[in-house]
């Protein structure tokens, strides 16, 4: 159920940038999007970017204000902007946000639509990621140091939830690293606190595709 006319035009963009604005999770002012691809020829005669900036507003592909986006960032105070970008290695339907927060910095985060408004998260800042919000989803950002990992999953089997997928990426030996882990079920927040309390995580975000 979507919003047309195109479910990876309209409807798997807006997935994208509502995905996007969750993982930055803090209060942003502006937004540039960089469009590659098919996305960068065709994105006003598809609504991509009226679905783009519903997105970052937090909107579903089936919600009926997506078409009046714009008029809805104006009322918020959200500036925006479009510009073609080469994404190299990345699907065809692929966009690069930028996102700038209230405090003066930048978090940049890319993906694409897949078609059938499925779509993955390719990169979080430097770092190249596969996240496709299929199931219950954790985010964490940490330390690349032994033992990280294993703490996270005997929270997660000590809680009984069960590990579907879990994909770790680093930019470098012993610097940041991201770890996406996909469960079975949702984990609870007394859960993910305790991952927060882990050695050398820096911070943990679960994301329900249901929410």
């Amino acid at each position: 159920v979507m919003i047309g006319p195109s479910s990876s035009h309209t409807a798997g963009a807006a997935r994208l940038a509502r995905t996007a604005a969750m993982l930055v999770d803090a209060p942003f002012r502006h937004v540039s999007f960089g469009l590659h691809g098919s996305f960068a020829k065709t994105y006003r005669g598809h609504g991509t970017d009226r679905a783009l900036v519903a997105g970052v507003l937090g909107m579903r592909a089936d919600d009926e204000r997506l078409r009046d986006s714009f008029a809805a960032a104006k009322e918020r105070g959200l500036t925006f902007d479009f510009h073609e970008q080469e994404l190299e290695g990345l699907h065809d339907n692929s966009v690069a946000m930028q996102f700038r927060l209230e405090d003066g910095t930048t978090r940049a985060i890319a993906g694409s639509s897949i078609g059938g408004g499925q779509i993955v998260i390719r990169r979080i800042g430097g770092l190249e990621v596969e996240l496709t919000l299929q199931t219950p989803t954790l985010v964490i950002t940490q330390l690349d140091q032994p033992g990280v990992v294993s703490d996270i999953t005997k929270v997660l089997a000590g809680h009984g939830i069960n590990i579907g997928v879990m994909k770790v990426s680093r930019v470098a030996r012993g610097r940041t690293a991201i770890c996406v882990i996909e469960t079975d079920s949702p984990p609870a927040a007394a859960v993910v606190q305790e991952i927060s309390r882990c050695r050398h995580v820096c911070s943990v975000q679960a994301i329900n595709p249901d929410q």
